[in-house]
């Protein structure tokens, strides 16, 4: 065989491998996903309401994960610089220094990126306290139905905020999604473990959550586009807006006469860290998620997700569920899925009869502009023949020497 003919066959293998890595890598992604999301969610059960602990103070507890997120920014913003710093030299470090500057930007503070990040701080502080509230009154295997109104609460907003309709087929699979939702609550009363605190601050949360990802946008393009900029500020004015909140609520007093099991703890600062930890890894597994597949495969993993989050700990916590129960979950599984596809297909459709919009329009705007050109001819031949001879000679004339 020739070097040739190798050739061909040498390619084919070699993008099998890519195909294969790629294929690897995005495994390895959705499953660290997976894993990120899942224990973050036992263990802020565990510290919330665990039997264990059993420390009666949420928003503290909230606030704390919000320090370590902050740390961690402000320390992986340090060494990534450091790092940056370390490794320049005379030739070609300045592409690498402008890569690392714009992944992880040297933090600062302003006064005015403080006033417009605050709007989407007060916002995030209800959807984190709220998440940690409605966790703390719930199980975990009901935790999905307690928030599962998100996508009914950002077709709402998006309308009454942004103006945007949504198509028949969004809301069908809306008003499926609140059916599924008040077939779980009716079979969590059913049972006896309906708590209506829990119900209503994961309603609240969903509302929080869906008001946030809209107010992402602006608050994003007051620290130029950047994620890392954000959850520092972000993390940063949450630190600050919690103390007020704590003393209000009277945790200070709680903490204060806690015993020495709980505040003593190494184990429980271990989770409190560690939750804190995995607070700021799911933002991040989040945009790589997403990065490496599409959004629809995120929605689906996340949907995916729930449900074996569901089944997981109805068999840590031995609960036995009904029926209807399970069903509750699948409908509102199917249609949070059948949401995201209907969606997709909509952007799809969208962008086809833009780019449809775009081709009918190019022949036009050329056979206008070239139209133009013409007339712009006729009357420069116009207005020469409105001169009279004498003068166009003159015009036309060269100067004479003098």
């Amino acid at each position: 065989m020739s070097k040739q003919d190798k050739k061909p066959l040498t390619q084919g293998a070699e993008s099998k491998d890519t195909l294969l890595l790629k294929y690897v890598k995005i495994t390895a992604i959705v499953a660290l996903y997976w894993f990120v999301s899942i224990t973050m969610v036992f263990l802020n059960k565990q510290i919330l309401s665990g039997s264990s602990f059993s420390l009666d103070a949420p928003l503290f507890i909230t606030w704390f994960q919000c320090l370590v997120t902050l740390l961690i920014t402000i320390i992986g913003s340090a060494l990534m610089n450091m790092s940056d710093n370390s490794r320049r030299s005379k030739n070609g470090t300045v592409l690498q220094h402008n890569q690392i500057s714009s992944a992880f930007p040297k933090l600062h503070m302003r006064l005015k990126t403080v006033r417009q990040v605050l709007p989407l701080t007060v916002v995030f502080v209800g959807m984190i306290s709220f998440n940690n509230l409605c966790l703390k009154n719930v199980g975990v295997a009901f935790y999905f139905i307690g928030r599962s109104l998100t996508t009914v609460f950002n077709v709402a907003l998006t309308y009454f905020i942004l103006g945007r309709t949504t198509s028949f087929s969004a809301i069908f699979c809306c008003l499926a999604i609140v059916g599924g939702f008040l077939l779980g609550v009716d079979q969590e009363q059913l049972v006896g473990t309906l708590s209506v605190s829990g119900v209503l601050f994961g309603v609240l949360a969903s509302f929080f959550v869906s008001l946030n990802s809209i107010i992402t946008v602006n608050a994003l393009a007051a620290v130029g586009n950047s994620i890392w900029l954000l959850t520092f500020y972000n993390n940063l004015i949450a630190c600050v807006l919690f103390l007020p909140l704590i003393l209000i609520t009277g945790e200070v007093g709680t903490l204060l006469t806690s015993s020495s099991l709980q505040l003593g703890s190494l184990l429980f600062w271990s989770l409190m860290v560690a939750s804190g930890v995995m607070g700021f890894a799911i933002g991040y597994v989040t945009s790589l998620q997403i990065k490496y597949t599409s959004p629809l495969t995120h929605n689906i993993s996340g949907t995916a997700k729930a449900c074996a989050q569901t089944v997981l700990a109805t068999h840590f916590y031995a609960e036995t569920k009904t029926f209807s129960w399970w069903l509750s979950n699948v409908v509102v599984l199917v249609a949070s899925a059948a949401y995201a596809r209907v969606k997709q297909l909509e952007i799809k459709s969208a962008h086809q009869h833009q780019q449809v919009t775009n081709a009918k329009q190019e022949p036009l705007l050329s056979q206008s502009s070239s139209s133009s050109l013409v007339e712009k001819d006729d009357d420069n031949e116009s207005l020469d023949e409105s001169y009279p001879m004498e003068d166009l000679h003159r015009k036309r004339a060269k100067p004479e020497s003098v």
